[in-house]
């Protein structure tokens, strides 16, 4: 924007103010009756504590509604804003987040009969803490666990033929290393069948593991069972959302951050809501 404004000699504000008029009228006459599953996610605004929560339409892959914070408020401030857009909460039958204690008290209170289901990224990136978790227990007892980072985490298929090497080494030379990445792997595994019996099996053997960040694990999963199981069920992911998050973060770095957050909302309404903006041509 202050490149444009250098350009045609006008301040970035007046820009601003052209752009946000557009942009809010493009957003203001967009129609959700047709919304029936939401994903829900929280992304960072700027450097600090300071994020927004984005909604998007699970189907189309549009983004809804921005708001900031990550509380629980945020959740019925997006069922406020359905009705201007013809919509109603009791039309969603789904909804798709991470389990964030504040999404799911704000879920239960205003979405009361949607069913929530739990992404699979999010499960893994716990699996993956609590590997990680293990790795680190092991250092601090003394293990050389030098370079280990990046050779324990992730898919075999995603690391380097390098470390892969370095993973075969340390599994080799800390067997409970092993343990921890074989519940992990097995964790992924259970996840892609429909079978909620495989899953139950998972949460025994990580219950008899004796390594605590995975019985931590297995109690968390225990605990918000249904929504794991109907990822199981559903398949349904925040893939489209995280690939809507990355877009945001590029535009956020180009612009070396927002002046406030009204900006960025502008922002990613105007990459990511699908916007059909009525501008006069002369």
């Amino acid at each position: 924007m202050s490149s444009v404004a250098r350009e045609l000699g006008e301040t970035d504000k007046r820009l601003w103010r052209v752009l946000d008029h557009y942009v809010t009228k493009a957003h203001a006459s967009k129609d959700w009756s047709a919304v029936r599953r939401v994903m829900v996610d929280e992304t960072s605004t700027k450097k600090g504590h300071n994020y927004a929560t984005n909604f998007m339409d699970a189907d189309t892959k549009e983004l809804l509604f921005t708001v900031a914070g990550k509380g629980q408020e945020t959740i019925a401030t997006f069922a406020a804003e359905m009705p201007r857009h013809g919509a109603c909460p009791e039309q969603i039958t789904e909804i798709i987040m991470d389990m964030s204690k504040a999404f799911i008290a704000g879920v239960k209170k205003t979405f009361p009969e949607a069913r929530v289901i739990f992404d699979h990224f999010h499960i893994m990136q716990l699996a993956g803490n609590a590997l990680d978790e293990v790795r680190k227990a092991l250092a601090s007892a003394g293990a050389d666990l030098k370079g280990s980072i990046w050779a324990i985490r992730g898919n075999e298929w995603t690391r380097t033929e390098q470390q892969l090497q370095a993973r075969r080494r340390f599994l080799a030379d800390y067997p409970i290393l092993g343990r921890a990445l074989g519940l992990r792997d097995c964790l992924q595994d259970m996840l892609s069948m429909s079978e909620e019996e495989g899953l139950k099996g998972w949460c025994g053997w990580a219950d008899r593991c004796r390594l605590e960040p995975f019985r931590k694990l297995s109690r968390t999963l225990k605990a918000h069972w249904n929504g794991v199981v109907a990822f199981m069920q559903t398949r349904l992911s925040n893939a489209a959302m995280e690939a809507v998050n990355g877009i945001l973060q590029i535009a956020k770095r180009m612009a070396r951050g927002f002046r406030n957050f009204h900006y960025f909302r502008i922002a990613a309404y105007l990459k990511a809501g699908g916007l059909q903006l009525d501008i006069v041509h002369v």
